[in-house]
């Protein structure tokens, strides 16, 4: 790097962060922090739990928003400052420290324009992922277990916990159902773009001729939902099928049909949960599972009345991702158009670039 090549990158960062000043609007969040400081200090606030529960998450959200725009924008300020001086003086030393960390300070301001585009309303929640094999059997099976894999990874880079709801093991490899709850800062804000199908091309290792194939996995994505969100589901809109276990449990999976699988009958929507032993405590968790795929379901729907979609045209039926490992390496995310040749990293859970990537293009078009 440069003299010039530093001074243009310092330019687009500036302009980058005055963009984000717009969308963030610092002045306004800590105008609300003040609102809640003194709403805090009034004793009936805490009277109200489930109210006052509502504004400590937002007061945490706008906290950890406003401290990472002070952060990024410090950093540009103080970069320019160390810079200029650096020239002033004919410093070559720290004109060569700004080109170091030229990088990292890109970085900084990348992670604080998706923390803004990480600001819908579900975006902060955690997220509940399903997987489901497309037809071919075990092939299908595998790769739907790879898939379980790489998302797993992904969250223990980012130190989020995973929770399994519901497994079902395929009959010869893979899997033939999955759920899990990630944990974490943001989980459905960028797993959200993970919704739709993945498509595997590789030399199957079930084939003894070593013939190339082609796998299908679908995705879905939706933000955990908490008592706040208006959702009434009643026993009559679903249909409600008890059955035994299955996976890791002891004797007792074997026994006792404690594994729940609801079915929301206007929309066809499907969930199930094994995960506890208690019938009762599964059916609790497959609600929430429902609503929070029907809540996911009425997003989509929106967007695409706004978008002027048809209805159609959403859901899970478009392949979203291509990974071949055979006979080049590559993967290729057909809504930002890019392609990566660490097959093998990304399947290890190293996604965030491609997840970057797709809301950046999606905020752009």
């Amino acid at each position: 790097m440069d003299n010039y090549e530093y001074t243009e990158l310092l330019k687009n960062l500036t302009l980058k962060m005055d963009n984000i000043t717009g969308v963030v609007e610092p002045d306004k969040l800590q105008a609300r922090l003040d609102e809640i400081e003194v709403l805090e200090n009034d004793q009936d606030f805490w009277n109200d739990a489930s109210n006052a529960a509502t504004i400590q998450k937002e007061k945490t959200q706008c906290e950890r928003k406003l401290d990472k725009y002070n952060i990024a924008k410090e950093a540009i300020v103080d970069a320019k400052e160390l810079y200029e001086m650096a020239k002033e003086e004919e410093d070559e030393d720290s004109i060569s420290e700004c080109f170091d960390g030229a990088q990292e300070l890109e970085q900084q301001i990348l992670n604080m324009e998706l923390e803004v585009l990480l600001s819908e309303e579900m975006d902060s929640n955690n997220a509940i992922l399903s997987i489901h094999p497309g037809a071919g059997g075990t092939e299908s099976q595998d790769w739907a277990e790879m898939l379980l894999r790489m998302y797993k990874r992904w969250a223990e880079r980012r130190g989020f916990k995973v929770e399994v709801l519901d497994y079902q093991v395929g009959d010869e490899a893979g899997i033939k159902d999955v759920s899990i709850l990630i944990k974490g800062e943001n989980a459905y804000g960028y797993l959200k773009v993970e919704n739709g199908i993945h498509r595997l091309v590789r030399i199957s290792p079930f084939d003894s001729n070593a013939k190339r194939h082609t796998s299908f996995s679908s995705v879905m994505v939706s933000p955990e939902v908490d008592d706040n969100i208006n959702i009434t589901l009643e026993d009559k809109d679903l249909r409600i099928d008890t059955y035994r276990s299955s996976g890791a449990g002891g004797q007792h999976v074997n026994k006792t049909e404690s594994a729940i699988r609801l079915t929301h009958i206007e929309t066809g929507v499907v969930v199930q949960c094994q995960n506890d032993r208690s019938q009762h405590k599964n059916k609790a968790t497959a609600m929430k599972m429902m609503k929070s795929r029907l809540y996911e379901l009425e997003l989509e729907a929106k967007k695409a009345e706004t978008a002027g979609i048809a209805k159609s045209e959403i859901g899970w039926g478009h392949q979203i991702r291509s990974y071949v490992m055979q006979p080049y390496q590559q993967v290729k995310d057909t809504r930002s158009n890019e392609a990566y040749s660490n097959v093998t990293g990304i399947l290890d859970g190293d996604i965030d670039k491609m997840i970057e990537g797709v809301l950046i293009s999606q905020n752009r078009a």
